[in-house]
């Protein structure tokens, strides 16, 4: 018997979907692949748990194409929605870590998803 999953609806916060138009189709396939397991219920295989963010509820989707690396950052902590927080290429040659700037655009933008969610699913429950 198949399993037949909900999908949770798709937000893009801030211009985190403006930025992914941005990226090579094969990178804009890639994540968007992953970001529809992601409103499946399922963990993509390209994703992981973006560090400082205390566990498995933000994660970032890495996909690499051409010598450059692009980078997705996204949110399941929410029971009815997935918030793509930021879409990024990374620029730094040195080192795999998320750059501060990055990181306060993402905490910024996980927040205004914690009001959205609010304000669209808390009223009616």
């Amino acid at each position: 018997m198949i399993e037949e999953r909900t999908l949770k609806e798709l937000y893009f916060a801030g211009s985190s979907r403006e930025d992914l138009k941005e990226f090579p189709e094969d990178v804009r396939l890639d994540i968007g692949y992953a970001l529809f397991e992601a409103q499946r219920g399922l963990k993509p295989l390209s994703a992981k748990p973006l560090k400082g963010f205390g566990g498995a509820s933000v994660l970032e989707i890495i996909d690499n194409f051409a010598g450059d690396t692009y980078r997705a950052v996204y949110t399941v902590k929410f029971q009815k929605a997935v918030y793509v927080l930021h879409c990024f290429q990374k620029k730094s040659k040195h080192g795999i870590k998320t750059p501060q700037q990055e990181m306060e655009l993402i905490k910024q933008r996980l927040r205004m998803a914690h009001e959205d969610y609010k304000a669209r699913y808390n009223q009616g429950e």
